[in-house]
């Protein structure tokens, strides 16, 4: 059964917050949402189905191919001349936990290419994923073999089939999003390193909050298209907001003192590799081109490393973690007292940004969301 509207969703800002980034620059990496059974992870996905923009694909392609990027075709439409176009919902494809290889990557039809010399692709999960969403439920246990699969196509972009020395490729660009229960294990650190951002998602306690959690999920069994039509323009608002943020993307700046405070938070705090430097300047940009304006402020920096980085700081020998907050305060400046940690900036034409804007401005109940384990975001959020 369907859930509730996206924007219906109580209590999960910082959730939405961190899928509308990613919506807005695909590049992001993605987002792993830990938390406990019931706290709405799944519901949020899937409600994110109806607020992402439709995509222009090749009408008739399997691959929903892009129709005017050659590198980002499958070998078939680069032959094409002038493909006939489509527009497309946005895919967002469920990957179970009991899928198989082939359900995964798709199968190639042996048989036909031995006997006809065709080689043909009955097309799998990341075939359909290609250009949108891929989800994964409870992604801490997917088998080690499907997350190898994951990884290469995470990493080159392509899904590659090969059966009896044949083989077929084509475009597999997906946003990666992951649910998991932390207490059932934990991700390997190559795979938790590929998603982008990470947010702990936990019950609110507050009681108001939770009566009206309790009111939306009656009302969603009671007549769920009621529902759907009560938020159909704030879809359609948060749908603009979307291609808004994305056209104005590029023109976002993010200046070079920026840069460096990013790259020497991230060297003080033992990340390896550059991801964690680049996701942080990316959500920075996605952030402020969510909220309109063409300028990355510190507050989008301090909230961006809390999504991008505390995932991948390692443990200290004796199991004490980086406390990242710290660091992120002698980067970013830290918030006067009683401040919400906004730095007051208007948006663009002039006016005051709005504060029930999904993007991390309301904490959403946050003040009393509990950590989970030694979550270092959780700490990081405290003093933002």
């Amino acid at each position: 059964m369907e859930g509730p509207p996206f924007p219906a969703i109580v209590g999960q800002e910082e959730l939405k917050s961190a899928l509308l980034l990613n919506a807005v620059n695909r590049d992001l990496g993605g987002v792993l949402i830990r938390g406990e059974r019931g706290t709405g992870k799944s519901s949020a996905v899937r409600g994110l189905r109806r607020v992402l923009p439709e995509i222009r694909v090749v009408a008739d392609c399997p691959f929903n191919c892009h129709p005017d990027d050659p590198d980002r075709q499958c070998e078939a439409c680069r032959e094409r001349t002038t493909p006939e176009v489509g527009r497309i919902p946005t895919p967002v494809v469920d990957l179970p936990l009991g899928a198989t290889e082939d359900r995964i990557v798709g199968t190639l039809d042996v048989e036909r290419a031995v006997t006809e010399g065709v080689q043909e692709l009955d097309p799998g999960l990341l075939a359909r994923a290609n250009r949108g969403v891929l989800y994964v439920d409870e992604v801490n246990l997917l088998d080690d073999h499907l997350v190898d699969l994951l990884l290469d196509a995470a990493a080159s972009g392509v899904n590659r089939v090969e059966r009896e020395g044949l083989a077929v490729e084509h475009p597999a660009e997906f946003v990666l999003v992951g649910t998991m229960n932390p207490e059932e294990g934990r991700l390997r650190p190559q795979f938790l390193d590929r998603f982008g951002l990470r947010v702990d998602a936990s019950a609110p306690t507050d009681p108001e909050a939770r009566a009206t959690i309790i009111e939306v999920a009656e009302a969603v069994d009671r007549n769920p298209e009621q529902v759907r039509d009560r938020y159909r323009d704030e879809e359609r608002r948060l749908r603009e907001r979307i291609v808004a943020a994305r056209e104005r993307y590029d023109d976002v700046t993010l200046g070079a003192e920026h840069r460096r405070k990013i790259a020497e938070l991230c060297v003080a705090a033992g990340i390896e590799g550059n991801r964690g430097d680049i996701a942080t300047a990316r959500c920075a940009r996605a952030m402020a081109a969510l909220d309109g304006r063409t300028r990355v402020t510190e507050t989008d920096l301090r909230r961006s490393a809390e999504l991008a980085l505390a995932h991948r700081v390692p443990d200290g020998p004796f199991g004490d973690d980086v406390d990242l907050d710290d660091l992120a305060g002698d980067q970013f400046g830290r918030p006067e007292a009683g401040s919400d940690g906004d730095d007051g900036d208007d948006d663009e034409d002039g006016e005051p940004r709005n504060a029930s804007e999904p993007s991390s401005r309301r904490r959403g109940g946050s003040e009393s969301r509990q950590e989970t384990g030694t979550s270092l975001a959780g700490r990081l959020r405290d003093f933002l």
